[in-house]
Parts: structure tokens; sequence; C-alpha cells
């Protein structure tokens, strides 16, 4: 037994001693995989050192100590990680390893004088915790420019070489100082990513984000303080922004989504200077970007090295088009931005909306006070807007010395197809009454070169009468003190029929009249549609007229005609009216004697006078071939000419 018992100790003194041998050679080659991969960082030219490297065999947990790196020919680029602990550390092939999890601690990132405008940043992240990753086994060599384009293409590269079930970060503390252009600090909190692979994440959180931002300006220098809550981000995928940060993808036409979704809670911003402003919160949806035009890199290029330099008309145009060409390669599908206040020493405006969607910009629920008392807004939206075609047109603007052509001017038509506005309430002067308006609409399209072929109009809204305006004077004395309008205009040219029609064309001035016009021109050419006047004038000379219906409704303006002419007068109502129906008569008989279709036209328009509250209708239709130009001239020199190339009709009824 004695014997046994000897030989049993021998056998584990013998395994014990192998055990921590094994244990030391694992060690050993933990160390030696280590050193391999900072030497390889520093064969390239940079500087790579590390403390202590531990390995144990029974978790297989590696730990690395006190690392610091700086990339080759990137003297602007600093790396610290005061520890990396790995357990469950295991190999999975020749070019890549695995690990239950990765814990980093006192990760450090600054980046020194980068890119044009030597910008400064820092990154800090205290804990850091990988879940189930998976990656390379050595890190390639960072990129021997100091292009921030490149660096960050790097940067990009390694994100898409990982995978891991779960990222998370108590706090991430950026800081960032671009001179002349401010500096700040943003502290992110409660940060958590799920399901990280191939570049791309399903789900992104952060708690909070706070920050801190100094804008130098002329005069007193503000600073921004603020926060941000509950940031989260689905559907991210990296692999479109690496495509548009690779010049080889410079031909790329396809789309890269980018982002599902981007919201965030609650915005709130205060300044020294006395502002303050909240937002209820931001979701963005399906951003996706197409390399052959978001090129990022061109921007960059073209930022001026000393930024107090103001940039030349020139350098200021190549700049806008190249914006303008970043914005054709961004796509969004929807942004909302919900409620929205600003506080001020003026008061509180407040927004309830802003709202982007398929090409339409509207702001909604605005609420804002203004010297001459509240107004209110329900909606207003940009139909078809562009903000790359809103650059492209801004930049044809800037020609140094010269102002815009008409036809530059014009190019506005081709950044929007129309403008809207609702349920406005708005103080009228200084006055205690108020404007309001129901509708403004106004939309166009069809364009011939810059100019719109076809176009619409509606607006309905009520308006108080001015007293200081002589015009007005005569409604304020009949006791009118508001006016309700209600227009409806329409037009549309048709390019195989070579028509253009007027139709509808309504205007209803509530309690005085309601207009309404029809009319259609023949034989109107393409080439009409041009802002060079003499072009225009040249083609104008084949259009034709073609029918005319005109119809007005007495709702008022009778009386009110009656009652000014009677007040100059200085006679009855009844004894003005009559003499105004005599007039129409005896006016009447030059007209009747040269074109005897027009007395219908002059008995209508008297018993229309003589009986308030008719409706008064007029068609007339040409005779024959009535060029417009021709008859223009002939109603500015001889208007019973003009009227005698055409058959009237008219009538009035109850």
């Amino acid at each position: 037994m004695k014997r046994i018992l000897i030989g049993l100790v021998a056998v584990i003194v013998l395994a014990a001693g192998g055990w921590f041998g094994f244990n030391l050679y694992v060690q050993h080659r933990a160390t030696a995989e280590v050193e391999a991969a900072f030497e390889q960082l520093r064969a390239g030219g940079g500087k790579a050192s590390h403390g202590k490297v531990a390995f144990d065999l029974t978790s297989r947990t590696l730990t690395v100590e006190d690392i610091a790196v700086e990339p080759a020919e990137q003297p602007q680029a600093h790396v610290k990680i005061a520890a990396i602990k790995g357990v469950g550390v295991r190999q999975v092939d020749e070019r890549r390893f695995a690990a239950d999890s990765i814990d980093i601690s006192g990760f450090e990132i600054a980046l020194d004088e980068v890119g044009p405008g030597k910008l400064k940043v820092s990154y800090k992240v205290p804990q850091l915790t990988m879940r189930d990753y998976a990656g390379p086994l050595r890190a390639p060599n960072p990129p021997a420019s100091g292009s921030l384009i490149d660096m960050y293409r790097f940067v990009l590269e390694q994100y898409a070489s990982v995978t891991a079930s779960s990222v998370t970060a108590p706090t991430l503390a950026v800081t960032f100082d671009a001179g002349k252009g401010g500096s700040g600090e943003i502290a992110y909190s409660g940060l958590a990513i799920q399901k990280l692979g191939q570049g791309k994440v399903d789900a992104m959180k952060v708690d909070r984000a706070n920050f801190t931002m100094n804008l130098p300006q002329p005069g007193k220098a503000d600073k921004l303080t603020g926060e941000i809550s509950d940031i989260i981000i689905n559907d991210f995928d990296s692999t479109g922004i690496a495509a548009a940060l690779d010049p080889q993808k410079a031909n790329d036409d396809s789309y890269h989504r980018v982002y599902g979704q981007i919201s965030s809670g609650s915005y709130v911003a205060t300044s020294t200077l006395g502002m303050r402003m909240q937002v209820d919160g931001i979701a963005v949806t399906d951003i996706a970007v197409q390399p052959s035009k978001f090129r990022p890199a061109e921007i960059l290029a073209l930022l001026p090295a000393d930024r107090s330099a103001l940039p030349t008309p020139a350098q200021s145009r190549e700049m806008m088009e190249k914006v303008a060409g970043f914005y054709e390669g961004l796509r969004v599908g929807k942004i909302e931005i919900g409620t929205m206040s600003m506080t001020t020493p003026q008061g509180t405006p407040r927004l309830r909306a802003i709202k982007y969607r398929e090409g339409e910009l509207a702001i909604e629920g605005l609420d804002a006070p203004t010297p001459q008392g509240q107004i209110k807004m329900e909606r207003f939206a940009l139909k078809s807007f562009n903000i790359a075609n809103l650059m492209h047109w801004a930049a044809s603007l800037t020609n140094p010395g010269q102002p815009p052509s008409p036809d530059q001017m014009l190019g506005l038509f081709r950044v929007l197809a129309g403008a809207e506005i609702k349920g406005v309430v708005s103080p009228y002067k200084n006055t205690r009454q108020l404007v309001t308006i129901d509708t403004i609409s106004l939309d166009w399209g069809q364009l011939v070169g810059s100019i719109p072929s076809k176009a619409n109009l509606v607006v309905k809204m009520v308006s108080p009468t001015d007293p200081t305006s002589p015009a007005q004077r005569p409604l304020i004395m009949a006791g009118v003190d508001k006016l309700a309008i209600d227009l409806d205009l329409g037009a549309a040219w048709t390019e195989s029929s070579g028509t253009f029609a007027l139709a509808p064309a309504t205007i209803d001035l509530g309690n005085l009249a309601k207009a309404q016009a029809r009319f259609a021109l023949a034989n109107v050419p393409r080439g009409v549609f041009t802002a060079d006047p003499v072009q225009a004038m040249g083609q104008a000379g084949q259009i034709e007229t073609g029918a005319i219906e005109l119809s007005l409704r007495d709702s008022g303006v009778v009386d009110l005609v009656v009652a000014q002419f009677a007040r100059i007068q200085n006679v009855s109502r009844d004894a003005a009216r009559s003499a105004i129906v005599e007039m129409i008569r005896a006016q009447g008989e030059r007209i009747v004697s040269t074109n005897p279709d027009a007395k219908t036209a002059v008995d209508a328009l008297a018993s229309f006078v003589a009986t308030s509250g008719q409706t008064l209708t007029i068609k007339l239709t040409p005779l024959g071939k009535v060029p417009v130009v021709q008859l223009m001239n002939a109603l500015n020199s001889e208007p019973i000419v003009a009227l005698a190339q055409f058959r009237i009709e008219a009538s009035t009824g109850l």
C-alpha cells in the first residue's frame, strides 16, 4: 500500500509539473502571438508597444495590458488601451480567432490635425464588452497616407471583418477642436449594439447623449449645451459608406441602403445668449447612398486649408455644384421631426412637426409671436422639393458682376412643382383685425425649358379692408369691412392640338360678386414659352383667339357702385341707378351702330344694373381667324372694331 501511495504521489507531482510546464508553454506561445501582431505594426514603420501578457489555459483567458499604437506615417493618430481581456479565446482557422467575450478598458483614440480643417478629435471609452466575438487574428497595416478618407475606409474594413452578438459600453466621450470653427464634447451613455456582423448591425441604442459646444462668432461667443435621449438605429449597413469612400466604386450608380431607421427621443439645447430649443423626437427612415455621386472625398478636397480666407465666386460655385451632386447621391425615404419650441427674448415660437416624404417638405402647426401679434399656420408645404436641384439652381445664379438672367431666375420652376399654405391666422398690419387663409395652393408642371405650360392657383381667404388704401375706401364707406376671396384659376397648353385653355377661372368676392371666365387660344406654338421677349413676341403672331365666356353674379357689387355714384352726384340711390342704366344704353348705341350683335350685350348689362342680385353672362365667338396680337392692338385703339370680329351673345337671370 505504501508503495502504491508513493507511486501515486510521484504521478501527481509529474503531472502537475507537466501541467505547469504546458501552461507556461501556452502562455509563452500566447505572448509570442501577441508580440508577432505588434511586430507587424512596427514593421510598417509605426509604433506599437504592450505591457504584461497573461494566458490562463483553464478558462482560455488572454489578457494584454498597457497597449499603445501610433500607425506608420500617421503621427496625428494615437491609440491607447489600458487592458484587453478575452475569455474563451480559441483559434478558428489560420486567419481568425474567436472569444466568448472580450472586455476592453481604458480605450482612447486621438486624431490630431486631420483633414483640411486641421480637426482634432478624441474618443474615450472607459469600458467596452463584446460577446461571442470573432475576427481576424492579425490586423492589416493601416493606410500609409494621411488622408482622413483612407483612415475611415480602413476602420470600416476592420469593422466589416468582425462579428459579435452584442457590444456594450456604459459611456463614450468624444471631444473635438476645429480651431476657429469651434470646439466641444459629446458624452454618450448606455451604448448597446445587437448582432454585429459583415459590417451590419441589427440594432444600436444610446440611452442619452449630452453635448457642449463652443461657437465662436463676431461679438460675443456662444456656448451651446444640451441633451438627446433614446437614440435608436435599426438595420445599419456600413458597406454602402465603404463603397462611397472607395475610388474604385466611383461608377457605381446603384443605391446602397445605409440605415433602415434612425430615431431619437427628446432633444434640448440651451444657448448662453438666452435661447432654448426643445424637440420632442426625430425619426428618419430608409437612408441610402449612390457611390457614383455620394463622394465625401471630393467635398473634403475642396475645403480650404485656411478657413479665414473667403472663397472666390468661382470656388463657391464649384463647391455648391459638388455639394449638389453629393445630395443627388443621398436618398431619404421619410423624415419626421416632432413638436419643436424655441424660447427667445422675443417670445416662444412653436412648431408641431416638420415632415419630408416622397419629395414633399411640410411644416405643420406653427404658432409664433410677431411684433403685431401671434401668427398661426396649420401647414406650409413645398412640392417636389429637392435639395440637390435647389443647390444647382443657386450655383447657376453666382455669376460675378452680372445679374441673373430671366431664364436663370425661371429655373426655380425646375426646382419645385408647387407650394401650399393652409390654416393661417395672422394679424393685419397694426390693427386688431386678422387675416385668415383657408388655402393658398399653387401648382405647375409640363415645363417647356424653364417655363411651365400648365398651372393651377387656388386661394381661399378673408382679409380686412384697409382704411389707408384709396382703392378700398368706397368699400369701407359702404360698410364692407372684410373681403372674402375664393379664387380658382387653371391654365394648360396642349402641344398636340396647339391649344391653350384658361379653365377654370373663378373668383368669388363673397359679399360682392362672383366672376367666372373661360377662353381658349388656338395655334399656340411651343416657341412662345421662352424667357426671351423678342422670340416670344415673334411666336405670338401665330396665336389665334378662340371663344370667350364671361359671367358675373351680383352679390352686392351693383348696390356698392350705385351707392358710390349717388354719393358723388349727391342724388338718391334710385336716381343714381337710373342714371347709370341710361349711361349704359347711351354708350351702347355707338357700339350697336357698328355691330348689331352688341345690342343684346348692352340690354343685358343695363338689366343687370337695373335689378340687383342677377347673373350676367356674355359669350364672344370669333367670326373668323382673329390673331391675338391684332386683337390686342385693336382693343387699345378701336375697341368697337375689335368687338365687331365676334358674335356676341348675352343674357341675365336671377
